[in-house]
């Protein structure tokens, strides 16, 4: 499957760079140029970099914490986000 388009990336190209040792999208982007584009296949490096013993880099955690994160990807351990508190209703007096 493609990860990059722009640059006809696919996962297994990404795989292998991570096996060889890159561990953060930038890196990633200096062997096969996947990401330097668009942009739109950054996340899906950064789950495969997390899927495959790389550290995701902080964005990615930080997005998963806040239950930003892909749903399709894995999420990073964290405390589940809480519901909002509804404001207190406040009856309104007659004139």
């Amino acid at each position: 499957m493609y990860v990059c388009m722009c640059h006809a990336v696919t996962e297994d190209q990404v795989k292998r760079a991570i096996d060889e040792g890159a561990n953060t999208p930038r890196q990633i982007a200096k062997g096969c140029k996947a990401g330097t584009d668009c942009g739109s296949c950054v996340r899906r490096i950064q789950a495969l970099l997390g899927e495959h013993g790389a550290r995701p880099c902080p964005t990615a955690r930080l997005a998963a914490r806040l239950g930003l994160a892909d749903p399709e990807g894995p999420a990073a351990p964290g405390p589940a986000p809480t519901a909002p508190v509804p404001a207190p209703v406040v009856p309104l007096r007659a004139a």
